[in-house]
């Protein structure tokens, strides 16, 4: 017959465990930036997890280079959190990827072109990437190219994107019809979020459609939709303005040339 434990090493037992359960990382579903690559500049990071995290998760993260020298203080000690607390965006410090800034000239930038980074989760790689020169230009839509869908399909219309685009404004971009209402659909990125694709609800009708940016769309690197993130101080910030791409849906039909800026007050 073993021994009877004591109510202290009972009670030491279940404080232990309870710090285990707490340390446990949680499922990690998606890490964007998704690609093998990232800009010198990146500034944003979101982390989807299966569940919902308990806890903050900040301190749980470190990135380090291959080699195992950790990146120092690069995270703003802020978490961003979804509302269903299943997503966390993690802002780079941005004085310290923007240049001119005291963070950056005291600590220098937290990137180089060159560098092979890991992001790691109560010490568990959940991410590599390899780091390009910085991104100094925000996405321009008239270097989109749409794909050509037929009316009475229900096939993804196809946008290639001239670069990637935040992981988490999919929803920034839009089709609408010639009453500019809002079609239905499901809306992905893909490839390294430099693919929109949208799959309607219901078959496409003939007709003419628009494609519709958001003004406010960002890179990972915080340029904005036709705008740049790097601006001097005394520049006054500009209003966002959105993007519309006209497209066309026929019985073989192309999607149409005409793109333009949307003259639209939309932030």
């Amino acid at each position: 017959m073993h021994p009877r434990p004591s109510i202290a090493a009972a009670a030491l037992a279940v404080v232990l465990s309870g710090t285990c359960a707490a340390q446990q990382a949680p499922r990690v579903v998606l890490v964007q930036p998704s690609a093998a690559e990232v800009p010198a500049n990146l500034l944003r990071i979101s982390i989807e997890f299966a569940a919902p995290a308990e806890g903050p998760v900040l301190p749980r993260l470190a990135m380090s280079h291959t080699d195992g020298r950790p990146v120092q203080q690069p995270f703003l000690q802020q978490e961003l959190w979804s509302p269903d607390g299943k997503i966390l965006t993690v802002l780079m410090h941005p004085g310290r990827v923007k240049t001119g800034l005291q963070a950056r000239e005291e600590m220098g930038p937290i990137l180089a072109a060159g560098d092979d980074v890991v992001l790691a989760l109560d010490g568990h790689p959940i991410r590599r990437w390899r780091v390009r020169p910085a991104e100094e230009n925000g996405p321009r839509s008239t270097a989109w190219k749409l794909s050509t869908v037929e009316a009475g399909s229900k096939r993804a219309l196809v946008v290639a994107l001239d670069r990637p685009i935040d992981g988490r404004e999919v929803d920034y971009l839009a089709i609408a019809d010639s009453h500019n209402r809002r079609i239905d659909g499901r809306a992905r990125l893909k490839d390294g979020e430099r693919v929109w694709t949208f799959t309607p609800m219901g078959p496409w009708r003939a007709g003419a459609y628009k494609l519709v940016a958001r003004g406010t769309l960002e890179d990972p690197a915080g340029n904005r939709l036709g705008g740049r993130f790097e601006t001097a101080i005394d520049t006054p910030p500009s209003s966002p303005v959105d993007a519309v791409i006209d497209f066309a849906v026929g019985p073989g039909g192309r999607p149409g040339a005409g793109m333009h800026p949307a003259q639209s007050d939309r932030q």
